[in-house]
């Protein structure tokens, strides 16, 4: 069995997570098979369109697979702990997590405008930009700071720190 890595992304609303995996994501992809799973604490996502069979389906309560022959869509209305998450998934090498800071994952926090530094005790590095400014603020020292519009930056730290899982 070949060697998976996971690696989370966290950070307040609006602050470039979603962003920053993508870009991330779409490098990753060339060289290697990327998973990529978003929480969504709020329950705000939406996925289907009512009336339509599998919208029918999933109001069940039944776990709800729509395969295609482009692509294949899992709808569940339990909650999956990461180690079920990734059995399902299963075919990766790194796995992109957005969200989920309890997690013991490597995770890099993002933030634009304000650093909250809550999140300095569930983070290893933090992303910032321009809109920062690093010295009005007491960065623990063993945290890396990464530049949040330096792609090739953040996925050396992903590619040294990355949790085999």
């Amino acid at each position: 069995m070949r060697k998976r890595f996971a690696v989370a992304f966290t950070g307040p609303s609006n602050s470039g997570k979603t962003t920053l995996v993508e870009k991330v994501a779409k490098i990753l992809i060339t060289k290697r098979k990327v998973a990529i799973i978003k929480n969504d604490p709020k329950d705000k996502a939406h996925f289907d369109v009512v009336g339509k069979d599998s919208d029918k389906f999933s109001k069940t309560g039944a776990e709800v697979v729509v395969t295609s022959p482009t692509r294949t869509t899992y709808f569940s209305k339990r909650e999956k702990s990461l180690d079920e998450i990734v059995s399902m998934i299963n075919d990766f090498d790194i796995l992109l997590v957005e969200g989920l800071k309890t997690l013991p994952l490597p995770r890099i926090a993002i933030f634009r405008d304000t650093i909250d530094e809550s999140y300095f005790e569930c983070s290893e590095a933090i992303a910032t930009d321009e809109s920062i400014t690093l010295s009005d603020y007491n960065i623990p020292k063993q945290i890396t700071l990464l530049d949040l519009n330096n792609t090739t930056q953040i996925i050396e730290w992903i590619e040294t720190h990355a949790k085999e899982i």
